[in-house]
């Protein structure tokens, strides 16, 4: 017979930044796919950014869902690496994919931050 779950309901703003960071990491993986096709030695940087953006937006949205302590200072850390990975798309203001990365990166960033604040 299952136990109950103790675990509390998520807040409608746990759930907008899981779903701003799960945007995120999908939009940062199909950028580095985009950039891959591309090639050139300027994309290293920016592919470097995507790598860590997505890595780090995937683990923030796993961490928030099973609530765990750590929670809050992985939200400041993510926030900082979708800045460095918005930062790096600008670079490249004439492709669509990088600016539609950059904004998703945004907006994870902005959520990230305000659950870094947030009491948890």
């Amino acid at each position: 017979m299952a136990q109950p779950s103790t675990m509390p309901a998520m807040t409608k703003q746990m759930q907008d930044c899981v779903d701003a960071c799960m945007n995120c990491h999908s939009i940062c993986e199909e950028t580095m796919s985009a950039c891959m096709q591309m090639g050139g030695q300027a994309q290293m940087q920016v592919m470097r950014a995507l790598m860590d953006c997505s890595e780090m937006t995937r683990m923030c949205a796993d961490m928030m869902m099973r609530r765990s302590p750590m929670s809050q200072e992985m939200c400041a850390m993510c926030a900082k690496a979708c800045d460095m990975c918005a930062e790096a798309c600008m670079a490249m203001p004439d492709d669509p994919q990088l600016m539609r990365c950059a904004e998703a990166c945004r907006r994870a960033s902005e959520t990230c931050r305000a659950m870094a604040a947030a009491r948890m």
